[in-house]
């Protein structure tokens, strides 16, 4: 099996991979990036603290982090594949202790939102940590008791593997209730994104980003304030100058990408934070922003390259009406199934299917207008109800069918083609808009959690 390159657990932090069936993450034949993934600092930690547990001797702590500990070793593993990463990577390294700090200052992170999730009883059980193997297992083409072997090949102890998958789940608990939950995305805000972008050609790129941020604490003194800019001023000159972009983030970015070189991966122009829009707007390929004051810090940002994606999406529509009826404790199945065979008879004769659907149909919200449903994509209804306004004839009525919701008949109306780049627009613009508001929360979510805490570091 080939040997993969391992980022840093911070890097599940900032770019969470799905665990959901069919979601493309992985790869059939190899265990892919998120093998790779959880390989890292969660693995490490894991681990260590599967080390603690057994009552196997241990080397000094490292930092003490409110009423918990980072071990020495911890930092000693976690530098070790961090150092590994980047050297297969051909990354220039910064000096030993600068690299060694910013693993620590991650692992106190960490650490810190374990103790969080404790704090506020956030688990997870063994059943749904059993279903996310399985999942990862059969869509590697393997089975669950395959597994480990397989890790294995990639030097990756099973049980700590479990454990790592298990404490980026609870990051993600704490992330949808701490942040994304807190997250709004308004009409107005989609209506400025399109009129933004309408003014722009690139509307449909996407853009290949680093990133390094020189933060400030929440309440900085003007002092404060005035190191931090200072020191981004610095960084930016020296980026701009041709020193290497990546070794600069490792050595002096805040942000949990610094031991990736600062990358950001590929980006859509719609989730770019709102503060460095306009600023990679102004950029070509390959040159470095002045830094760019946020709540979060002072941003700098390399564009290293831009391709577009654009493409009019055309999807096919029908137009339904339907009349539901539902079980209870008077009507079985076989009854419900009855009743709605003799309305379908008495529309074939000639009575309204509206007025029917009006005196009949138990769906509240197409009852009142005669069981329309109006013009929507098949792969809006259930999987019976999709099959079933496929395969009719325009006009015809089905035959009584179930679905989850209860018991139909339904007739169609009309199908047609549209054009629903529009819609689909709005949609996606949302969804990217409320990214990248994710991105900035979670940035500032961090350094709060980390600016409140009490640290005692002991090396």
């Amino acid at each position: 099996m080939e040997k993969l390159a391992y980022p840093s657990w911070a890097l599940l932090a900032r770019r969470p991979l799905s665990l959901r069936r069919g979601s493309g993450v992985l790869r059939r034949g190899i265990l892919g990036a998120l093998l790779a993934l959880f390989a890292a600092g969660g693995v490490a930690h894991a681990q260590t603290r599967d080390l603690a547990t057994r009552g196997v001797p241990l080397d000094r702590i490292a930092a003490v982090v409110n009423d918990g500990v980072v071990l020495a070793s911890e930092v000693d593993n976690e530098l070790a594949l961090v150092t590994g990463r980047l050297k297969d990577q051909k990354a220039e390294l910064p000096a030993e202790n600068v690299l060694r700090h910013q693993v620590l200052e991650q692992l106190i992170v960490q650490e810190l939102e374990m103790q969080e999730a404790d704090h506020d009883g956030i688990k997870i059980p063994d059943e749904q940590l059993n279903d996310a193997l399985q999942d990862i297992a059969q869509r590697n083409g393997m089975t669950l008791s395959q597994l480990p072997d397989a890790l294995a090949q990639q030097g990756i102890d099973y049980t700590s593997y479990r454990e790592a998958i298990r404490r980026q789940y609870i990051f993600e608990l704490l992330r949808r209730r701490d942040v994304l939950q807190h997250i709004t995305v308004t009409p107005r805000e989609i209506d400025q994104y399109l009129a933004r972008e309408a003014q722009h050609p690139s509307d449909t790129s996407e853009y290949n980003l680093s990133h390094i941020l020189i933060a400030v604490p929440e309440n900085a003194t003007p002092a404060q304030l005035e190191q931090a800019a200072q020191r981004a001023q610095d960084v930016y000159r020296r980026a701009k100058s041709g020193e290497d972009f990546a070794k600069l983030a490792i050595a002096y970015s805040n942000s949990d990408t610094a031991l990736q070189g600062g990358s950001l991966g590929w980006r859509k122009g719609t989730e770019l934070p709102t503060f460095l829009s306009d600023a990679i707007l102004k950029l070509k390929p390959g040159a470095v922003s002045p830094p760019v004051r946020a709540p979060n810090g002072y941003n700098i940002v390399k564009l290293n390259s831009v391709r577009d994606t654009g493409q009019k999406v055309v999807v096919d529509e029908v137009h339904v009406r339907q009349i539901l009826m539902r079980t209870n404790d008077l009507e079985d199945d076989a009854t419900i199934k009855e009743k709605l065979e003799q309305l379908r008879q008495e529309i074939l004769h000639g009575q309204d299917f509206g007025a029917i659907a009006q005196a009949n149909s138990k769906d509240p919200s197409s009852a009142g207008s005669g069981g329309d449903l109006g013009w929507a994509s098949p792969d809006t209804y259930a999987p019976e109800f999709k099959k079933e306004v496929e395969t009719l004839k325009i006009g015809a009525i089905s035959e009584p069918f179930h679905t989850q919701y209860g018991w139909h008949i339904v007739q169609v109306l009309g199908r047609r083609r549209v054009d629903s780049t529009n819609e689909l627009k709005r949609e996606h613009a949302a969804d990217e808009i409320r990214a990248s508001k994710a991105d900035e929360q979670t940035e500032l979510w961090l350094r709060r959690m980390r600016d409140e805490a009490y640290v005692q570091y002991k090396m």
